[in-house]
């Protein structure tokens, strides 16, 4: 069945012709889909049915609880803790791994809760749900009176207490039946759709937590010959929003146009990614479980990289943890000007100190175990055109570039230092500021491949190493950084940086651990 493309840039995010499998039939209402990066399985609810199932790879569907109090939508949290919105008892409900089950919220302004229905983390620990009424109707929920007078969005906020009320986020009156919630990539915008009056809105997300400026979205998400209505909502790592619809799901771009359909064989109502590299579109769609393979993957939840064995890098038994697939290994500034005897800072005292740290060494032999592990390998350097025309003189270190004409562009001192030059796979990114972010074309690179961690090497380790990770940090990436492939000026100036400001923004070792980690 060929799905519907409207805008060309639909053919980024799935192929035209992806079949739709499926992976299981004969339930009752099929929802919350929601897959465990560790334990590799889908879960999902079969709510009319009052149960809670799993599928795995091998085909296999298994019962894991009954009753499940009709549960509805589900996520994790970064610590893989199971959250539930229950139908039955008008709660959110936390499962730890062990099974254990402690009531999260269920009352507003001391009136129990509609019935929650969808929600999502944010990476401050925040919680988010929806809140309509369907929860309280024949079938899909226990039939009895409503406490509450509207239906609207609420949060738990980072340090919520279980059995603390919850907080109303939106609009008392602006949301008919609120449905399906998703955070954009950076979580500075929040999507809520209203399945009653078939649109989806956008809101700021504000300091406290609150959303903000509410605008229109998308409307008009009916279709008098099909079946379908907005319900379950997720983005992807760009920031397109895929929601459940009539045929299936539609596809908006961030700026809000539709750019086509997945075409699905039953009622669409709920969706979520996973696999391995949650490019796998799982949707739960009336009595059958359906998957699409897709081009993109989903934007990044904080259970899929938390504090678990899914991040990039953990700690288990005290050892280092690296997945290659999600990494990239950054070698900066080791070019001759600035580390090698006779270049332009000779003078500074940095060749004796990259001496001291065997940094060219060290470095060569993490570049190429991260090669041989399939770690994206960059190599970053500072490159000014002759006469250095665009680097500012505000400050001594550029000033200093200046006057000593370094790194300049087809010269030796801009070359890398002996060892150390790129091979056929690595990549080079230029840059002209001591960090490496703010003037290259680093962060586009990082996203295309779809890495989440770094590790962070090179000269000099207070300056433009110290930089980078303090951006990387921000921007929220993991950040590995093994402290004897980086140098600088002297030795007071490179521990002073490793054991203070690093500390607080990465994680430091030795490019021995590393390697080990990689195997």
């Amino acid at each position: 069945m060929p799905h519907a493309v409207i805008d060309a840039r639909f053919a980024a995010l799935m192929d035209a012709n992806a079949p739709v499998k499926q992976l299981g039939s004969g339930f009752t209402f099929t929802e919350g889909p929601l897959w465990h990066p560790v334990e590799k399985h889908l879960l999902f609810s079969d709510m009319p049915g009052d149960v809670r199932r799993r599928w795995t790879p091998d085909g296999q569907t298994t019962e894991v609880m009954r009753p499940s109090n009709k549960g509805n939508g589900m996520t994790y949290d970064a610590a893989l803790n199971l959250l539930v919105c229950e139908h039955s008892t008008s709660s959110v409900a936390l499962f730890r791994p062990d099974g254990t089950r402690e009531v999260m919220a269920s009352h507003f302004e001391g009136k129990e809760l509609n019935s929650p229905n969808d929600i999502c983390v944010k990476s401050d620990g925040a919680i988010y749900f929806t809140d309509p009424t369907y929860g309280r109707m024949p079938g899909f929920g226990v039939e009895r009176p409503l406490q509450q007078g509207f239906q609207g969005v609420y949060m738990l906020p980072p340090g919520h207490r279980p059995g603390d009320e919850a907080v109303l986020v939106s609009d008392r009156y602006m949301f008919s039946q609120p449905n399906g919630l998703c955070f954009s990539p950076c979580e500075r915008w929040v999507w809520v759709n209203d399945t009653e009056q078939t649109n989806i809105r956008m809101f700021d997300v504000a300091a406290d937590g609150r959303l903000t400026n509410s605008r229109i979205f998308a409307s008009g998400i009916k279709d008098a010959l099909r079946a379908g209505v907005p319900d379950g909502m997720k983005a992807d790592k760009d920031g397109n929003v895929y929601v459940t619809a009539p045929g299936g799901v539609w596809v908006y771009a961030f700026d809000g146009v539709k750019l086509g359909e997945i075409e699905v064989p039953e009622l669409v109502a709920n969706l979520h990614w996973g696999n391995d590299n949650w490019d796998t579109l799982f949707m739960c769609a009336s009595t059958g479980l359906y998957s699409v393979q897709m081009k993109t993957r989903g934007r990044e939840e904080p259970f899929m990289r938390g504090q678990t064995a899914t991040s990039a890098v953990v700690h288990a038994s005290g050892g280092l943890r690296i997945d290659p697939r999600r990494t990239a290994l950054i070698i900066q500034d080791m070019q001759n000007d600035v580390i090698i005897d006779g270049g332009a800072f000779a003078e500074s005292g940095s060749p004796d100190h990259a001496r001291a740290q065997n940094v060219v060494e060290n470095a060569r032999r993490l570049a190429e175990a991260c090669r041989k592990a399939g770690v994206t390998v960059l190599h970053v350097w500072l490159v000014c055109e002759p006469d250095h025309p665009g680097v500012p003189d505000n400050c001594p270190l550029f000033q200093g570039l200046i006057d000593a004409n370094a790194l300049v562009r087809g010269t030796w001192g801009v070359a890398p230092a002996a060892g150390l030059e790129p091979q056929t796979s690595d990549m080079i990114v230029e840059k002209m500021t001591m960090s490496a972010w703010p003037s290259s074309r680093l962060e586009t690179i990082l996203a295309a491949n779809g890495i989440d961690t770094l590790i962070n090497t090179g000269a000099w380790t207070n300056m433009s190493v110290e930089h980078t990770a303090r951006t990387a940090a921000d921007k929220g990436f993991r950040v590995i950084v093994p402290e004897n492939a980086c140098s600088t000026m002297n030795a007071d100036w490179h521990n002073a940086s490793i054991n203070y400001a690093m500390q607080n923004v990465a994680e430091v070792t030795d490019v021995e651990t590393v390697i080990a980690a990689l195997g």
